[in-house]
């Protein structure tokens, strides 16, 4: 399971030129699930995305969580982040959850998230999204999940 955070001072969720979600200052999280992926591993990746400390201190260290923070966080699935890219001019897609497992991973995510107290907005799973945001940093990390056994 992959979520790529990013800081933001803004971001939305448009979908068919109608905005969806929005949040102000938070983290616009991307969501990809692979195979091997089950809903425990959604519910860890949001507790240590909830606590990830990317935002600034009094002392302008990142030292601060979402939590800390009382943001938001904007949560997309967006199944691309785990195409395997190593090889090809072409990206492979063999190591992504059916959707159905995707789906399930989605929200064991976010019900994780808004169980912690983080205010969450979402994407549609499976639609076709425009995406926009202000990345504040600009400050992004890669995040994933060790591989599990189902």
């Amino acid at each position: 399971m992959i979520g790529l955070l990013q800081r933001v001072r803004s971001a939305s969720v448009d979908i068919n030129g109608d905005r969806f979600a929005a949040i102000d200052m938070g983290l616009l999280v991307l969501f990809g699930v692979e195979a091997h992926d089950n809903s425990a591993s959604a519910s860890a990746l949001a507790q240590r995305i909830a606590n990830y400390r990317v935002f600034a201190d009094d002392n302008d260290k990142m030292n601060l969580s979402t939590l800390d923070c009382r943001h938001a966080i904007l949560a997309v699935p967006q199944f691309t982040l785990v195409a395997e890219t190593s090889r090809g001019r072409r990206p492979s897609f063999s190591h992504g959850a059916s959707p159905e497992l995707g789906e399930k991973c989605f929200a064991a995510f976010v019900s994780a998230l808004q169980a912690l107290g983080v205010a969450t907005q979402t994407g549609v799973f499976g639609a076709d999204m425009q995406v926009n945001l202000c990345n504040d940093g600009p400050v992004t990390f890669w995040l994933q999940t060790p591989a599990t056994k189902q």
